[in-house]
């Protein structure tokens, strides 16, 4: 029997509030029957559910954001390992070098000192981008968002804000101040694109509540360095690659521990691809 709309709006809803969760806990214990709980579902349901959700089950999942958080700070900060195992939820950093290994056939240590070691898509660095930066302190902010999974380039982002913007009209959300972020919860050097978990949403200045698929969070307050870019969204990629592993290093900042996310200044469909302006906002210490 196919499922009404409203109750896959509902899976949907409690699977956000899941995932952050984990997201937000990975030093931490994670108890499977707490999760349950915390989704209403039995367990025995719940881990039926999860993976038709997620793509995986619940544990394999919360291992993978594990595996992958660590994989970040190995490449883009100086952390000991020792410390970002606890970071990730390892006691010994045996135990997430065995994980890691499994994920990448590399050792943590290995992975950190061969910079040549790519896990996925090769680097690619582009000087001829018009990339420029500043550092910029943020307040809190409240959100509301869609998550979609898939490949970044494939994905229905204007689907997305289409369904957004009804929400906000359907609440009388509207306000000065509304953005267009997206932030992306993960690495695609690290993950596997069908794994790719992307937030589209909208800054909203009101107070809002969830509601079905659309949820509603807080981007923390924090300091980012912020890279204005111009031009098509076809060269993001080569824009990450280029900041990672040219302009960040040469930048001396440090990486905080939270999701880099996109803020887009004009919209796509009356605008040409050259003239598109994007800002990378990465959280840094």
């Amino acid at each position: 029997m196919e499922q009404r709309p409203a109750t896959i709006e509902e899976y949907q809803r409690k699977m956000n509030i899941l995932v952050e969760y984990i997201n937000n806990h990975l030093s931490e214990t994670i108890d499977l029957d707490m999760l349950a709980e915390m989704s209403g579902f039995s367990p025995w349901h719940f881990h039926r559910i999860a993976k038709a959700f997620l793509g995986e089950n619940i544990r394999a999942f919360i291992v993978r954001m594990r595996v992958e958080t660590a994989a970040r700070l190995l490449r883009h900060s100086d952390m000991p390992v020792q410390e970002i195992s606890w970071r990730v939820g390892y006691d010994v950093p045996s135990s997430l070098s065995k994980a890691f290994k499994q994920f990448y056939g590399i050792s943590p240590n290995g992975y950190r000192n061969n910079k040549d070691y790519i896990i996925m898509k090769p680097v690619e660095i582009r000087h001829d981008l018009k990339i420029e930066s500043e550092v910029q302190e943020f307040p809190a902010r409240q959100i509301a968002y869609l998550t979609l999974s898939g490949a970044y380039m494939n994905l229905d982002y204007c689907g997305a804000w289409q369904r957004l913007w009804g929400y906000v009209k359907e609440q009388n959300l509207f306000s000065e101040g509304i953005e267009h972020l997206c932030i992306y919860q993960n690495d695609p050097k690290v993950t596997e694109q069908e794994k790719l978990r992307t937030d589209v949403c909208l800054v909203l200045p009101r107070p809002a509540e969830p509601k079905g698929e659309i949820g509603v969070k807080q981007l923390p307050a924090g300091r980012y360095a912020v890279y204005h870019y111009r031009g098509s969204y076809e060269n993001l990629k080569s824009v990450y690659d280029t900041v990672y592993s040219h302009l960040l290093p040469e930048s001396g900042y440090k990486l905080a521990d939270a999701p880099v996310y996109e803020k887009y200044l004009n919209n796509p469909a009356d605008t040409d691809p050259e003239d598109l302006l994007t800002e990378i906002h990465i959280p840094i210490e």
